[in-house]
């Protein structure tokens, strides 16, 4: 019982287990930013962005929160295939 897993880019050269994203929002509500900040503060913040301005934060269903520097629609592109 071998299952496949696949991984997404999600910018920088990183990937992503496309079976571990719950969500992939964009950092433009005050609701996400305080999402954000809890993250940080708990430690489960993962920083992808290389010092760029992030433009999409992906939720994980270990509650864990990826910042990355690549647009949200990007990356939900590259989990659907296209």
């Amino acid at each position: 019982m071998s299952e496949n897993i696949r991984f997404v880019d999600v910018g920088n050269g990183n990937f992503v287990s496309s079976a571990r994203v719950v969500s992939i929002v964009t950092p433009d509500s005050l609701p996400v930013r305080r999402l954000m900040q809890d993250a940080k503060n708990a430690g489960r913040a993962i920083d992808i962005t290389c010092g760029k301005k992030t433009k999409s934060v992906i939720i994980t269903d270990s509650d864990h929160y990826i910042f990355s520097a690549e647009d949200s629609e990007v990356i939900a592109e590259r989990m659907i295939g296209k």
